[in-house]
């Protein structure tokens, strides 16, 4: 099943493709792959997930918000490419999460973009190599913000 079927299956809505609030590109297209700038957890409404981990919000929520920077990913990559059916994997993820320094489940938040990425695109392709970390600050405070690379059809 295509990536766009997928969206339409699983009811995912996605949020506006965000604009760059600064200077960058929010994906650029080298050879076959596809590098997708940092991305936060916009939501539909145009708000953002955010609150740092450990203190201000729990794991659910980093995790949500994760999830919902997955979502805006898509948003940019169906923008820039056209349709998501020309992604043919993901390739590379990093999360980076806002967050006490006590707290340690960085993997587990960033499994929200991880887990909707595999539903888009299945376990073998929607899956790639992953780093989770934490950070002491991100912009304005949100949850979580998710760069990747992308490899193309």
């Amino acid at each position: 099943m295509s990536a766009e079927a997928k969206l339409v299956e699983l009811k995912l809505e996605l949020p506006p493709a965000p604009k760059p609030m600064g200077v960058y590109k929010p994906l650029i297209i080298v050879g076959n792959l596809v590098y997708v700038s940092g991305h936060g957890p916009l939501k539909s409404d145009t708000t953002l997930f955010t609150g740092r981990v450990g203190d201000q919000v729990d794991l659910e929520y980093g995790k949500q918000a994760a999830r919902q920077t997955g979502l805006a990913i898509l948003a940019t990559l169906r923008a820039g490419l056209g349709s998501l059916d020309r992604v043919k994997r993901v390739v590379k993820t990093l999360g980076m999460v806002y967050c006490t320094a006590e707290f340690d489940k960085h993997p587990a938040v960033i499994n929200g973009c991880s887990e909707l990425w595999a539903d888009v695109w299945g376990k073998d392709h929607g899956v790639g190599a992953r780093s989770a970390v934490g950070m002491g600050s991100l912009p304005g405070h949100i949850s979580v913000e998710i760069e990747a690379i992308f490899e193309l059809a």
